[in-house]
């Protein structure tokens, strides 16, 4: 069963950073009560540069609270809280393998649609104070997803989250990361990725580009 077992926002605030400081909305609290949903972002949510974060295909993101109990063993830890991850949603029952880009559900009276894994940038790192956290989270493939928000709507946790249109013959969420970090050479995939309408353009580009140095025609 497929459920959101946490709502987490933060407004922008600068944090030391390499002697100096940086501006990060990615320590993320849990909210109590329900929470508007919106094109771009949750009510009392903001991220901190619009130019890599936020946006219509970085709405929210959602984090699967199954990966806790990994991360935890994987670094010796006990010290995790609910959005330790910067992720909006603490879902559960939503492994990466098993959902997939242009998934659309429904969670509370919102509706949103799977556009991409996460690619994270260093200030993941500075929220669990490692600096080699990117690159470990990136290669453990525990990446959650964003979403697009196709209808807004308010949500809470302990809402019940339904499929209401999958596509079971795509490409999951792990596959895309796979696909880009792994398969280089895998030409097929990566037409069949350019294929899916929901697909954001951070990772549109890269398979474009993947063709075209190949010289197959993009469809």
């Amino acid at each position: 069963m497929m459920k959101l077992l946490s709502v987490n926002v933060s407004l922008p605030k600068e944090v030391p950073y390499r002697g100096g400081s940086v501006s990060t909305g990615i320590f993320k609290e849990p909210v109590t009560g329900r929470v508007m949903l919106r094109r771009l972002n949750l009510d009392g949510d903001r991220q901190a540069d619009p130019s890599v974060h936020g946006g219509v295909y970085k709405a929210a993101y959602a984090y699967p609270f199954e990966h806790y109990e990994w991360w935890s063993r994987e670094l010796g830890r006990t010290d995790f809280v609910l959005g330790q991850f910067g992720e909006n949603f603490t879902v559960e029952g939503m492994l990466e393998d098993e959902i997939h880009i242009g998934d659309v559900f429904r969670i509370g009276a919102a509706q949103v649609e799977v556009t991409q894994p996460r690619a994270p940038c260093f200030k993941i790192g500075i929220r669990m104070g490692m600096d080699d956290f990117p690159k470990r989270f990136m290669a453990s493939g525990r990446t959650g997803f964003y979403l697009n928000v196709l209808e807004e709507g308010e949500v809470g946790a302990g809402d019940g989250i339904e499929r209401i249109r999958g596509d079971v013959g795509g490409i999951t969420v792990r596959g895309l990361w796979h696909l880009a970090y792994y398969e280089p050479q895998n030409l097929e995939d990566a037409k069949k990725a350019l294929r899916l309408p929901s697909l954001a353009p951070e990772w549109r580009k890269p398979m474009e580009k993947r063709l075209i140095q190949a010289g197959i025609p993009l469809e």
